[in-house]
């Protein structure tokens, strides 16, 4: 199962552009089986950042990685014809930043996360404090 589909990916990019960066042989129609090729990619690159924190594919899908899925998958469209327009680069490299952090427990993929949001670093209280080094009878006379 992906994580988004073509129609998330033909959301995001005008049917003309898409039979350019899909249209090898011109027939003038989308190659779906290139689109589909470009979200599988786009898929094994999010299942590599997350599979060191979850189970993978994360299902059900969160809205979260259907958006980046589809941010992705168009990169690679791009990157396959012709080069990459500067915003779709942004967009790219949010969602690698996103993965990164997602990966590490610091971002929760939202309320479909199957992990919950980790946090590893959290203080946890302790019932041996020491005693405390200043109190008002060890200061009395200052």
């Amino acid at each position: 199962m992906s994580y988004c589909t073509i129609d998330d990916v033909r959301n995001q990019v005008e049917e003309a552009r898409l039979v350019q960066l899909t249209d090898d042989e011109g027939t003038g129609a989308v190659v779906e089986s290139r689109v589909l090729q470009a979200i599988s990619d786009a898929d094994e690159e999010i299942n590599g950042y997350l599979g060191t924190r979850t189970a993978v594919p994360v299902l059900p899908v969160p809205e979260s990685l259907r958006r980046l899925s589809a941010d992705i998958a168009v990169y690679n469209l791009y990157s396959r014809r012709e080069k990459v327009p500067e915003h779709r680069i942004e967009r790219y490299r949010n969602a690698v930043r996103f993965l990164e952090q997602a990966a590490l427990g610091k971002i929760s993929l939202g309320p479909a996360d199957p992990e919950g949001n980790p946090v590893e670093s959290q203080p946890e209280a302790a019932a041996d404090n020491p005693q405390r080094a200043f109190t008002r009878s060890t200061l009395s006379g200052f």
